[in-house]
């Protein structure tokens, strides 16, 4: 009986023992990680702002096959949410607030548990990549909750892990996603031609891209300090394409409704006649330019078609950088003359 009596005594003191250490735990906590993802801060942006793509990248659903994930009818911008099921039980997450392309806020609740306040920070940076600011804190916890918590390792040692798996799970997803692209070619068409504006130049093939830069943003600038109105979508006709002698000879346009007299002599006009082409649309980064290109030719020379050699060569810049931050969504229209 005393041994009873001892026993019964020692689970008392483990009780209180428990309790007290449960009640000074922290009325609060806050669990941050940071990573530098490679990707505009738009593009990260547009992930995170819809739950629907979490799945992809959620270090949870990559740990347990067994998660469940219920998706509602909105599930981007304010008020769109998720909730998700695991063993531990139900837990649903809703954004209430954001700032386009750098805050999101968020509200997550885990059973009956209160709710705890989710942050996101994006940060751009001047190589494209951004450094992205992840966080969760809960105020005013229950003693229940601290419980869970104090038994459990803590909400640092439960979180921090998983938002750092997380964040490098969505690095690479948007990383891979950026690289998608697709090359589609339409077959022969007609050009309809027009004005122009237009600087022209020649260098070296390596030189190209950073041609492209300063050029084409004079032209553009041009057009706008003088009030002209674009017709369309800028593009390059390419006059010349020496790979043996790595040169290249190009000028970057913007089309115009009628001929312009220009007052600057770095800036010409031109037209563009009417002209039978072979129509080619990637759809993805510059990068695969070149395999556009090359694709047209294989498609002119295996559909008995005859490139005219004293016509356009032209890129159509349909999406570009300055106006879609993914490069999987920029549209370059590719036209070859034929005869």
């Amino acid at each position: 009986m005393k041994a009873f009596k001892y026993i019964i005594f020692l689970f008392l003191i483990l009780i209180i023992g428990a309790a007290i250490y449960i009640a000074v735990q922290p009325n609060s906590f806050e669990v941050t990680r940071t990573k530098t993802i490679q990707a505009p801060a738009e593009v990260v942006y547009d992930n995170i702002i819809d739950f629907k793509n979490w799945e992809s990248w959620s270090s949870w659903a990559e740990a347990d096959p067994d998660l469940t994930i219920q998706l509602p009818e909105k599930t981007k911008g304010i008020n769109g949410s998720y909730t998700w099921e695991d063993a531990d039980g139900v837990g649903r997450m809703k954004t209430v607030d954001a700032k386009p392309h750098s805050t999101i806020i968020q509200e997550m609740q885990f059973e009956e548990f209160p709710k705890s306040d989710v942050r996101w920070d994006l940060s751009p940076n001047p190589d494209g990549s951004t450094d992205v600011k992840w966080s969760i804190k809960g105020e005013d916890l229950p003693f229940m909750f601290k419980a869970y918590t104090a038994f459990t390792g803590g909400m640092e040692k439960q979180i921090g892990p998983n938002y750092e798996r997380s964040l490098e799970l969505l690095d690479s997803v948007l990383v891979a996603d950026m690289k998608k692209y697709s090359i589609n070619v339409e077959g022969v068409t007609q050009h309809s031609g027009g004005f122009y504006l237009y600087n022209t130049t020649s260098c070296k093939m390596s030189d190209l891209e950073q041609k492209m830069q300063e050029m084409m943003p004079k032209v553009g600038g041009y057009a706008m300090s003088n009030n002209i109105r674009m017709a369309g979508k800028p593009f390059v006709i390419y006059h010349q394409w020496d790979v043996e002698n790595n040169a290249v000879m190009f000028s970057c346009c913007i089309p115009t409704s009628s001929r312009v007299i220009t007052t600057d002599s770095d800036i010409l006009t031109g037209q563009l006649e009417p002209f039978k082409a072979l129509k080619t649309v990637l759809e993805g980064d510059y990068d695969n330019l070149q395999e556009a290109w090359n694709t047209s030719m294989t498609y002119i020379a295996e559909n008995d078609l005859t490139q005219n050699e004293s016509g356009p060569m032209i890129e159509s810049y349909i999406t570009d950088p300055s106006n879609t931050a993914n490069p999987a969504n920029w549209i370059t229209e590719i036209y070859i003359a034929v005869e």
